[in-house]
């Protein structure tokens, strides 16, 4: 993999060794192709993680090339015809994106009427917005303006991100709606925090973990039966369902 970005190498060498992240992360991918209805699904950004297995009708695209993924292309740009899409899902994805609003509009325009988009992201929870803030590697800012008119930077890295995003255009319900006005054939369907025990405890793409793999299965199902008050504290991401009317 000597061609391919040093950070993608990394992440999927972690994701190979690691029994525990496999598992939750397949269980992510389950969840975002289940909200989706039948039809051809675009996979956004699945990089190093992207699976085919769960379905036999995904496209996987990415912004750089890695092995798995079948088209390399610009989120914001979307190389597809109109209405072409039953679905759309995205991990970890949209925080990365120069110009959220931009791309919203994209997965709109390709995706058919009924289809959704359906996204796994960062939340800023008690507990999940200090981590992200003091401790995880990728920039948290608040005060960020996630509806502005970015001018487009050539010479931007891929991985460069605002782990706030997310939380700026959906966390609220006044935020919901604004986006909702600004791109009207979408609407908000669900907005559910999550990923409250395992995935912290797996230590992600990071060398360590807490939890063997034999737990994943038992600490997910009790997440699962979590009430709205502890997700509000612990959930580290946020599950955001949008339906092109």
């Amino acid at each position: 993999m000597a061609d391919f970005d040093e950070r993608q190498v990394f992440h999927r060498a972690n994701f190979d060794r690691k029994a525990a992240v496999k598992l939750i992360y397949r269980d992510y991918h389950r969840q975002l192709l289940e909200s989706c209805p039948e039809g051809t699904v675009l996979d956004v950004g699945g990089g190093t993680i992207s699976d085919k297995s769960l379905r036999s009708d995904i496209v996987s695209m990415d912004i750089l090339p890695f092995p798995g993924i079948d088209v390399v292309a610009d989120a914001q740009r979307l190389p597809f015809p109109d209405s072409w899409f039953a679905g759309i899902v995205m991990l970890d994805v949209l925080h990365h994106i120069e110009r959220p609003l931009e791309f919203l509009q994209e997965a709109a325009r390709i995706l058919k009427p009924g289809g959704r988009l359906v996204m796994l992201e960062p939340s800023m929870t008690t507990l999940a917005g200090w981590f992200y803030t003091h401790i995880h590697e990728e920039p948290v800012d608040l005060k960020a303006d996630a509806f502005a008119n970015v001018v487009p930077n050539p010479d931007r890295d891929p991985f460069d991100a605002n782990m706030a995003i997310p939380h700026l255009l959906f966390g609220s319900a006044d935020a919901r709606k604004r986006v909702e006005q600004l791109i009207p054939s979408f609407k908000v369907r669900h907005v559910d925090l999550q990923s409250l025990f395992a995935y912290p405890m797996s230590g992600g793409f990071q060398r360590w973990s807490l939890i063997p793999a034999a737990l994943v299965k038992p600490l997910l199902a009790l997440e699962d039966m979590s009430p709205a008050w502890l997700r509000k504290i612990f959930a580290f991401r946020m599950m955001i369902v949008l339906e092109r009317l």
